[in-house]
């Protein structure tokens, strides 16, 4: 095609395009300004104060703002939810029970304030009177909410099969997919059994976990457990041995578990050759732990104390060395002793604190590991890895 006929097409689009845009920015923007002169000017300082990260002073505008105008219904919610953040659930549940008086409060607004409170009941440890609110929002516009607030009621109350049931009906109508988290549910359910040697429970939990998501890794482990207290010894192994095809990571989580199940049948040579060939794939405190202690039952201090030596260099961490210390302590006398007596003291101090596991989602600390976190109680948020470990990683 001529450049010239191309231009003259081209450029009254272009200019078409840019009218269009301009119309309709004009048009947003003046329905914007409608709407905002319908708002009181005390929700835009209040407004402004939380953007500022001031929770206290928006607080004190918004009251102000609520007495001066009671039939702001965004003001009562925005009130509520900053009571409930500072902790006063109370006010909060007075804030919300004032709007569920209200007569003139459409479907909509009483299923939100309802849905509110029970937010409220559940941050003021209210639970049967938070799953009496969330309960009740079936078929309303906040019933998906609901739901997923009705399954940590019942997370905190370790009532695993109402969680379920909550999960799979929220997975039908959300379209979610909450299969990990129905896996854990059951694998609660089957640790729980298990503690209570109430092997057939425990089997039928795992099979529904594994049923839910079928490489679930805490279900093999749980599953390799039952095995053991069993006396099936190969077949705990089979189970443990797995998980390597879906997660190296979370071999550390088995490691003394093998190693006792190869001890258990008389192949303790065998066993220490396989988590040796984990650690050379890839490095981790907790397999190098039970390699140095079979290590140094095998072969003796030097081979245990050259291994740590080898691997320190691989991947230095204070951890890795506080344990070459205790290695050479161990095969010294004397003055030299004594030195190194008080090097492992200090190095204790600093390696206790990176030896800890971290929540990914919210940080927080734990000297076990967890499925899910104490502190946020989100699942599979800790990484199977040390502190230090995941420092030297990034």
């Amino acid at each position: 095609m001529d450049t010239e006929v191309l231009f003259l097409l081209i450029v009254p689009c272009a200019f078409l395009v840019f009218g269009l845009g301009w119309l309709a920015a004009r048009i947003d923007i003046k329905h914007l300004l409608e709407s905002a002169r319908t708002l009181p000017r005390s929700y835009f300082r209040g407004l402004n104060y939380l953007l500022n990260e001031q929770p206290d002073q928006a607080l004190d505008i918004f009251i102000e703002a609520v007495q001066t105008d009671p039939d702001a219904l965004d003001l009562y919610f925005t009130l509520g939810a900053l009571f409930r953040r500072r902790g006063e659930s109370d006010r909060a549940i007075r804030v919300h029970e004032s709007l569920l008086v209200r007569s003139d409060l459409s479907e909509t607004d009483r299923a939100r304030a309802r849905y509110e409170l029970g937010l409220d009941f559940l941050k003021a440890g209210m639970l049967d009177r938070a799953e009496q609110s969330f309960a009740s929002l079936r078929d309303t516009p906040q019933e998906n909410a609901a739901l997923a607030a009705l399954m940590d009621v019942y997370q905190i109350e370790k009532e695993w099969q109402k969680a379920i049931q909550i999960a799979q009906e929220l997975e039908q109508k959300s379209g979610q997919d909450l299969r990990k988290k129905i896996a854990q549910y059951y694998c609660e359910i089957a640790e729980r059994a298990l503690a209570l040697s109430q092997d057939e429970q425990a089997e039928a939990a795992l099979l529904q976990a594994f049923t839910a998501e079928r490489t679930h890794v805490r279900a093999a482990i749980l599953a390799g457990d039952l095995s053991l207290s069993q006396g099936e010894v190969a077949r705990a192994l089979s189970y443990w041995l797995g998980i390597e095809k879906h997660s190296d990571l979370h071999l550390a989580l088995v490691a003394q578990r093998v190693m006792k199940a190869y001890v258990t049948q008389h192949q303790a040579a065998e066993g220490l050759r396989l988590l040796h060939s984990w650690l050379q794939k890839s490095a981790s405190l907790d397999v190098l732990e039970v390699v140095f202690e079979q290590t140094l039952q095998q072969q003796g201090p030097e081979a245990a104390h050259q291994l740590l030596l080898l691997e320190l260099k691989r991947t230095p961490t204070l951890i890795g060395l506080d344990k070459l210390v205790q290695s050479r302590l161990n095969m010294s006398h004397g003055q030299v002793r004594e030195e190194l007596e008080i090097v492992k003291t200090l190095l204790y101090q600093y390696a206790r604190r990176l030896s800890r596991y971290t929540c990914s989602h919210c940080g927080f600390k734990a000297r076990q590991f967890y499925w899910q976190c104490p502190g946020c109680q989100h699942w599979n948020s800790y990484v199977p890895r040390r502190v230090e470990e995941l420092e030297v990683m990034s």
